[in-house]
């Protein structure tokens, strides 16, 4: 069996779509993606906005984002639903698991390497960089 990924689709929707038939053609596309083995994890509607350039005499569309776990099969039949789908105007998916994965690596690095640094602690204290320390009390009163 496939390993599983994480991607996210990104879809555009015909802004003279009602509320309802919003909600039927996402929920169609979250079945499609469950039926093939995948789920869902997130479903956001990011609401109407402005386009960069015109899409078939659309200068606004409504923006919906998908987060899915799953093989690549799933994706693959979305994909295709969602290219014969008039309602649909672009789409657009990216595999984001590597991405965050890399990412968590290059945090804790930079944890470890934050850990290891002296004055970290100094900083943290009100200590900063490139300050002059204060006087000692003695020499205050010496002078």
């Amino acid at each position: 069996m496939a390993e599983n990924r994480v991607y996210e689709v990104v879809f555009i929707v015909d802004p003279e779509v009602g509320d309802e038939d919003l909600t039927r053609l996402t929920e169609a596309f979250r079945n499609i993606v469950t039926d093939q083995g995948g789920s869902v994890t997130k479903s956001e509607v990011m609401g109407r906005r402005q386009l960069a350039y015109k899409v078939g005499r659309k200068n606004e569309g409504i923006y919906v984002l998908f987060e899915i776990e799953g093989t690549g099969l799933e994706i693959a039949e979305l994909e295709r639903r969602m290219r014969v789908s008039d309602q649909v105007l672009r789409y657009l998916t990216v595999r984001v698991d590597e991405d965050r994965r890399r990412a968590e690596k290059l945090k804790a690095r930079r944890a470890r390497k934050a850990a290891k640094r002296p004055f970290a602690q100094g900083a943290a204290a009100g200590g900063g960089r490139g300050q002059a320390p204060a006087p000692a009390a003695e020499e205050e009163g010496e002078a």
